[in-house]
């Protein structure tokens, strides 16, 4: 290899570098955006949920609509474990998480599994219009607080 030869291939490598370092420094300037789904969302009249547990918004928002006698409520569909998504099983009337065995009942009070925790409410209002505006930014999961207006929504 000539001494020219070894010249251009050095200053080749070093623009390489240089290319290189400018576009890390360009993809850390711009950065990564995840599309997820609005915090809050209108889910919809009372009237169109039967009693029991609706699964009408637990792919797009992951969140479940709960109705019993007394009214209507969002529950969080996130296992207060690892994070999983539990999965609805009517015929055992609960919430069972795939991942680590976790059970919850339908009002979200753990049944068995390692979850430390009740799964979340989310933040439920009824709007001028009729319909209900859930909001998954407000949470709550503990009895008794669970239960106040700002969770639950009388019908």
């Amino acid at each position: 290899m000539s001494r020219r030869s070894f010249l251009k291939l050095g200053w080749a490598a070093f623009l390489g570098f240089l290319a290189s370092s400018a576009g890390a420094t360009l993809k850390f300037i711009f950065p990564n955006v995840l599309y997820e789904p609005p915090e809050t969302f209108k889910a919809g009249r009372p009237e169109d949920y039967a009693i029991g547990v609706s699964l009408r918004w637990a792919k797009e928002q992951r969140v479940w609509m709960v109705r019993d006698e007394h009214g209507i409520y969002a529950m969080w569909a996130r296992c207060t474990h690892l994070g999983c998504t539990p999965n609805w099983f009517q015929a055992e009337n609960r919430f069972r998480c795939p991942c680590h065995g976790s059970n919850f009942s339908t009002v979200g009070d753990v049944i068995a599994g390692p979850a430390p925790r009740p799964l979340y409410r989310c933040g439920i209002q009824r709007l001028p219009s009729g319909e209900l505006l859930v909001d998954k930014s407000i949470l709550e999961g503990r009895p008794g607080l669970r239960e106040k207006p700002q969770f639950f929504v009388a019908v």
